[in-house]
Parts: C-alpha cells; sequence; structure tokens
C-alpha cells in the first residue's frame, strides 16, 4: 500500500530550459561550477545543479564531443569529488538531470543549446561573473549546516 502524501508541499514541475526562455531560469553559475536554477521562476525555489569540471582542455574537449553524441536513452556522468550528476538524454534535442527538491525527485529538462552552454562553463580559462562568487559562499554555508557523516 502506498503512502498517502500530504499537498503541503508545492508540485514541482520542471519546464525544458532554453537559452531565449521569457522566464530568467539561469540565477548564475558560481565558481565551482555549480548551475544555480530558478524553479518555475520562483525565486524562493532555487536548486544548485553539481556542473561539469575538468582538468585539461583536452578533457573539455572529449566531454563535450561525448555530450553531443549522445543518442535517446543514453546516459553520461559528471564526476565530481562529492557527488555525481547524470545527463539523461530523452529525445533528439530534450536532455534531463535529475535533483531532489523538497524531498522528491525533479527531473530538469534542457534543449541542447541551453545544456551545451552550461558545459560549456568547464573550459579551464572560464571565470564567472563577479555576482556568481556570492552563489559560491551560499553553497559553502549550506555545506556547514549539514551532518558530518
Amino acid at each position: 500500500m502506498q503512502p498517502i502524501i500530504p499537498m503541503t508541499q508545492p508540485f514541482i514541475l520542471s519546464p525544458r530550459y532554453r537559452l531565449d526562455d521569457d522566464s530568467p531560469w539561469l540565477e548564475g553559475i558560481d565558481p565551482s561550477r555549480h548551475y544555480w536554477i530558478t524553479i518555475n521562476g520562483d525565486p524562493d525555489i532555487q536548486v544548485a545543479i553539481p556542473g561539469l569540471t575538468v582538468l585539461s582542455l583536452k578533457e573539455w574537449k572529449q566531454i563535450l564531443w561525448r555530450f553531443r553524441s549522445l543518442q535517446p536513452g543514453d546516459r553520461m556522468e559528471l564526476r565530481r569529488i562529492a557527488n555525481t550528476s547524470t545527463i539523461q538524454c530523452i529525445s533528439a534535442n530534450c536532455y534531463a538531470i535529475a535533483t531532489t527538491i523538497n524531498g522528491a525527485a525533479v527531473w530538469h529538462l534542457f534543449d541542447q543549446e541551453a545544456l551545451e552552454s552550461l558545459l560549456m562553463t568547464a573550459h579551464p580559462d572560464w571565470l564567472c561573473a563577479p555576482r556568481d562568487i556570492e552563489l559560491g559562499r551560499q553553497l559553502l554555508a549550506r555545506s556547514w549546516e549539514q551532518v558530518a557523516a
């Protein structure tokens, strides 16, 4: 028997993010390459999706070529020191990255242009916008609030 879940939490829809969206969804990209996304245009509901980090230009190019070659059903992991994100190719020009918001699993859907633009920020010479440094500080503050294992 399935447990009854009260409907007190907001229902989270993850729209398909595009660079030409009318509603702003990308809050910024912090120095550690986390993609800060506003959910449903609500500035009070944000998620920091762990993005791509690389050690070399060669690795960056290989990962971009691998992303461009994904076919529907294919997956690609973005490994990081503390966690891993998985890009799932849903269909032509539709990719998903899963996160958890308010205890619910959510898929963030991106078109190829939007997701590739985010992956481009892993280039070794890329620098975040000065205003996005504060996003990195917020992520660090969140980690201090968690219980150590």
